[in-house]
Parts: C-alpha cells; structure tokens; sequence
C-alpha cells in the first residue's frame, strides 16, 4: 500500500497588486473595502493538478526550476500547508527536514530543542532521552550542545536538524535543499544514513537541485515546471529530460543575446556596456566587451556551429564545436592574420591561437569572404567562457580586434577543477580495487 498519494493536488496563493501595497487601515476604511475578497486574477497557483504515489521504500527526487512548486509540495506532505483543492494521503509518521532552523527556538539550547522537536514529532520524554545520546553524536555537537541554537552555524543547524528528523524513526522523511548545506563529511553520512532508511522500507523524499543524487540515490523523480508535473518516471531519464530543456532555454537566451551583440557590430552602434577604447584601468575593466580597430578589413559576423552547422552556444565537454567568422575587405589587403582566443568568467586566457603561429602565411584578401576553425572536441570545463576573434597585421596593427564580444557555455557532468579537461585513464595495481564509476 502506497505511503502518499497525491489526487489532483492545487495550491493557490493570493497576489497582492502594487496599488495596494501602501494601504493603510485607515483608507481601507474610508473606501469599505478592507474585507473585500481578493479576485481570481489576484491570485496564481503555486501546483496545479498535481498527481502521483509513493510506495514504502521508495525514494523520489523532486527536481524542478526555482519557483516551480517543489518546496510547496514537501509542506504540503508534511502537512504544513493545506492544498487549495485535491487530497494528500500519507501513512504513517512523518518527519520533515524542510527549512532551516524551522522549529528552533533560538534563545534556548541545543538540548532543549531536541526535546521540543522530539515531543512535536510524537515522541514522550522517556523517549527522547533514551535516544539524546545518539542524536547529539549523530551531530557532531557533543561541544555545543548546551549553547543557544542562535549561536549555530547552518551547518550546525543543518546536522542537528537532520539528526533528530531520521532518529525519531519515521516512515516517511522528507528533505529540502538544506543538505547542500554543511561539510563534506556529513554529507556522506546523511546518505549512508538514508540509505540505512530505504533498506528498512522507509519512503524519502528528497527535493534538491543536485541531479547527481537523485540519479543515485531516488528510485523516481518528478519534474515540476511552473507547478505542473512535467515528468515524472525512472530517475535518470528524468534528470536528463530536465537538463535538455534547461540547455535548451540557455542556448535560446544565448542566441538572442548573440544576435542583438550582432546587430549592434553590424549598425557600428555597440551597446552601452561596449567600449572602443583599448585602456583599462582594472582586470575587472579588460574583461569588458570591446572592439577596435580601422576596419580595412572588417569582421561583419561570428557565429557558433555544432557539427550539423546549426547555431549553438551550449555544448558539453568533449563536443565539437566550428566558429565561423563572416568579413569584408574594403580594398585589397596583403598582410593579414586571422586569430581567436577563449577566455573563462574570470577573464583567464584558457586558449588561443592564428594563422601565423601555425604558420600561414597570407597572400591576398579583397572583398567578402569566410574564415572557419573547427575544435573537434572542446575539452573545457564547465562554465562560461568568451571569445575574442580578429584580424590584425602581422606585426599586431589591428583591422578590427572583438574583444569578449561573444560568449557561450559548456555543461559537464564531470566535476574536474582548473581550466581544461585533459584525455586521461586511470590504472590500479591488484591490490587496489575499486568499484568504476556510475555510467
């Protein structure tokens, strides 16, 4: 027999217009309309129609944009807040770990609290004291158990929130974000803990942003968008559905953002944050976009290409990626060179290179033409990186000089440290054994 089970489950919340955000009581009044009933225009539903069951023992991942319902629907299981319209149906004890420090009094300690939070969660006295010890080591508080809690880090706030949740044995946890909360250490040991849960056939859920557990640890995971069930089925196929439709947002921002920059390069009326100046008085000044240049030769268009030649400005690590540079030469030019260079968000030159260090050497240019470099695999980290691309004279002289002009992402599940990602394997003797890692 399932442990929760949601039935169109509707939550509405009333929006108050900016008109009446300076109302005093006293003209409220006067006008006669302090009890007037809020409209339905008024007011937006945070879940709309929201069905699905969770059986003992599973985990579900609750996973979603910010706004999209996930922390409504976890109050609405505790039983925190109650559904505008459906039903909520949960069997057995719950135990909610959803905001942090929620159910703390801060100006008592730490010890105090446990026994607050124990007898609200149904536990007697006798109880609570029987498992204090436990709870306190399970924390990490053995020290500070006897301060004031308004004297808690979050991380400590976190650790013993989590403590008592999963001490009081419940049938059903439910946890929010606060995970991401606290050390590393803990970290691991909540997840040892919760998985200690589903062995003993205790439901979770677990509403999060980090992709990577839901995938390892939740059996199921439900995509809310904008309060609707976008998705909901086996944990991976979830998570990956949710990653492309959130790559595919960017790289829609990304192309609007890349054509208005165009736009402005083709009307010589750079936007307000661009510069022609090549002083900098900062390093925070050289990562601004800029341009410059005399424009005897003159780059007219930049775009990204994927492998199929289709406009792209998010790619994952390893993917190829064709920067394809459009130009018009204003009379015939000898000299020239053609360069570009990616930088990272911290303004770090990760690459760069041209046509002259890798020794070509150029005859003759007139009229339009096209310049393409293809990078067969863009082993980038993850992050937001820009691009300069010119065309120059060989001894520097600039036709025209895009300076962070352009920009474009590369998404990882890979979590490497530094600028690149470096082609690797690993290799262990037999007397270091290992489980390889998830595919």
């Amino acid at each position: 027999m399932d442990t929760i089970i949601a039935e169109k489950v509707s939550k509405l919340f009333k929006r108050y217009a900016f008109k009446r955000q300076f109302q005093t009581f006293k003209s409220a009044l006067v006008r006669g309309d302090i009890f007037k009933e809020i409209s339905p225009k008024e007011s937006f539903a945070a879940l709309k129609d929201v069905s699905f069951s969770v059986a003992p023992g599973e985990a579900l991942g609750i996973i979603g944009n910010n706004g999209s319902g996930k922390s409504t629907l976890l109050k609405i299981i505790a039983g925190i807040t109650k559904p505008t319209y459906g039903t909520i149906t949960t069997r057995g004890k719950i135990s909610a770990l959803i905001e942090l420090g929620a159910g703390f009094h801060p100006e008592i300690s730490g010890k105090e609290n446990i026994f607050i939070n124990g007898i609200m969660l149904g536990l007697s006295k006798k109880e609570i004291s029987q498992k204090l010890d436990e709870i306190v080591k399970f924390a990490e508080l053995e020290a500070f158990i006897n301060s004031p809690v308004k004297t808690y880090s979050s991380g400590m706030f976190m650790r013993l929130g989590f403590s008592i949740a999963v001490n009081v044995n419940p049938d059903i946890l439910l946890i929010d974000e606060v995970l991401a909360v606290g050390d590393e250490s803990f970290a691991h040991k909540c997840l040892d803990k919760m998985m200690d849960f589903r062995r003993r056939k205790k439901t979770i859920v677990l509403v999060t942003h980090m992709l990577g557990m839901v995938e390892k640890f939740c059996d199921k995971a439900l995509w809310l968008k904008n309060g609707v069930i976008h998705a909901m089925g086996e944990s991976k196929s979830v998570t990956d559905a949710y990653l492309i439709d959130v790559a595919s947002s960017e790289e829609i921002d990304a192309q609007m953002s890349h054509q208005a920059t165009m736009a402005a390069v083709k009307n010589e009326a750079l936007p307000p944050d661009i510069t022609t100046t090549t002083t900098s008085t900062s390093p925070e000044d050289e990562r601004q976009p800029k341009r410059w240049g005399d424009k005897q030769v003159e780059i007219t268009n930049v775009v990204l290409l994927d492998s199929n030649d289709s406009p792209k400005y998010i790619y994952h690590a390893g993917e190829p990626v064709k920067i394809a540079l459009t130009l018009r030469a204003h009379q015939k030019v000898e000299d020239f060179v053609f360069g570009v260079g990616i930088f990272n968000s911290e303004g770090i030159h990760c690459y760069g290179t041209n046509t002259n260090i890798e020794e070509f050497e150029s005859i003759q240019i007139s009229g339009d033409g096209e310049v393409e470099i293809l990078i067969p695999h863009l082993y980038l980290l993850e992050g937001t990186y820009f691009l300069d691309v010119a065309v120059h004279k060989l001894n520097g002289y600039p036709y025209d000089y895009h300076h962070n002009l352009y920009s474009f992402k590369v998404r990882s599940r890979i979590k490497d440290v530094g600028i690149v990602r470096l082609p690797h394997q690993w290799k262990f003797s037999p007397t270091i054994v290992f489980k390889g890692p998830k595919e």
